[in-house]
């Protein structure tokens, strides 16, 4: 029977849970990077055995990549696998984002200040895509109150060489060249922060979390600073989706693994009360790519003054889909019926960043 391992990176360390396939008994590991800020976690399943990735950020020892190759039993730091080059004047402060590409080895990360970097290592060393850091917009790209940062890189499942990332604020950008060049993929996302007629900028706006499904690429989900978006054709041009929902603010949006119709949000509101609508703890199903949308609570708290953060929600590659969910209280909770119910697996961590789940 296979079995689970789930990452959940929080502000003060990762913790490593394990459960077979039925995901109803967790045991536990950590803190592993004690004290340390766990932005980004990648279980990497194409390896024998399987590799876990972590990026783990110091006050004092600044920014690594961390990786295991015995389920966080034991772990390699490697303080330099994202230095930005001598001529570059910046230094790496965190990494958001730690995704596998389509090829073997190929890891591509996201960092701040705003940098995409690719790896053929298995996430041992990284290079800078010099096209993006040296885009012409980079200097009226602003940072948004979690910093200027690549929090999602989604390289395309089958097209080595095509990749999309996204920032805050600056928002979608894509390459269909290795990184050579790029282009902002924006159009129909609203910034509704900027003066009126002016609130759908080339770029410039605050995109939370995009998605993709690995089986139909070109259709992306976002969530924005107020708005969820659809896009049909791998960012050209985006539709709202958020009719239906009690608040259209938010940070994370998961797709099903195995149907790419099928999306998840966590509505929070969007003034200084940053907690979900009511103080009730929801997360929003659509089973129709965000035509209709339908609330899934049970089991999850009907007090909760909290967010969840970007990548605090995900999904594992079981052929029953798991679904994962973590808040800055410390609480992970888990669902193995899409959502209809959800069960607490951690409680009493820290401020939860990151969780990331698979089969091994």
């Amino acid at each position: 029977m296979a079995a689970t391992v789930l990452m959940v990176g929080t502000r003060k360390g990762l913790w490593v849970g394990r459960s077979d396939e039925a995901r109803q008994d967790w045991e536990w590991s950590g803190p592993h990077f004690d004290m340390e800020e766990v932005y980004s976690c990648m279980v990497d399943t194409r390896s024998d055995p399987p590799r876990l990735l972590a990026g783990a950020a110091s006050s004092w020892l600044g920014p690594q990549v961390g990786r295991s190759d015995d389920l966080g039993a034991t772990w390699q730091s490697t303080p330099e696998a994202i230095r930005f080059p001598n001529d570059v004047d910046a230094s790496v402060e965190r990494v958001w984002q730690l995704v596998p590409g389509p090829v073997d080895g190929e890891v591509y990360a996201g960092s701040e200040p705003a940098a995409v970097w690719h790896s053929t290592d298995s996430g041992e060393t990284f290079s800078l895509l010099r096209g993006l850091w040296d885009h012409p917009h980079r200097t009226e790209w602003a940072a948004g109150f979690g910093g200027q940062a690549f929090h999602t890189v989604l390289p395309h499942p089958t097209r080595t060489g095509s990749v999309l990332a996204a920032l805050s604020t600056g928002g979608v950008y894509a390459s269909d060249d290795h990184g050579e060049s790029w282009e902002p993929r924006n159009a129909g996302i609203r910034a509704d922060f900027l003066p009126e007629g002016e609130q759908y900028p080339v770029f410039g706006q605050c995109v939370h979390k995009v998605a993709r499904h690995p089986e139909r690429p070109e259709r992306l989900y976002a969530q924005n600073h107020g708005g969820v978006y659809r896009s049909d054709d791998e960012g050209r041009s985006w539709t709202s989706i958020a009719e239906g929902l009690p608040a259209d603010f938010g940070f994370p949006i998961v797709v099903h693994p195995r149907e790419p119709d099928t999306i998840f949000v966590f509505p929070i509101n969007g003034g200084e009360a940053r907690y979900p609508p009511g103080g009730r703890a929801r997360v929003w199903r659509s089973r129709d790519a965000g035509e209709s949308w339908h609330e899934s609570g049970d089991g999850l708290p009907e007090t909760f003054h909290v967010g969840v953060m970007r990548d605090a929600m995900s999904a594992d590659d079981h052929d029953r889909t798991g679904l994962y969910l973590g808040a800055r209280n410390g609480t992970v909770w888990c669902s193995t019926d899409d959502g209809d119910s959800w069960r607490q697996v951690a409680a009493n961590l820290p401020d939860v960043m990151a969780v990331r789940a698979g089969r091994v």
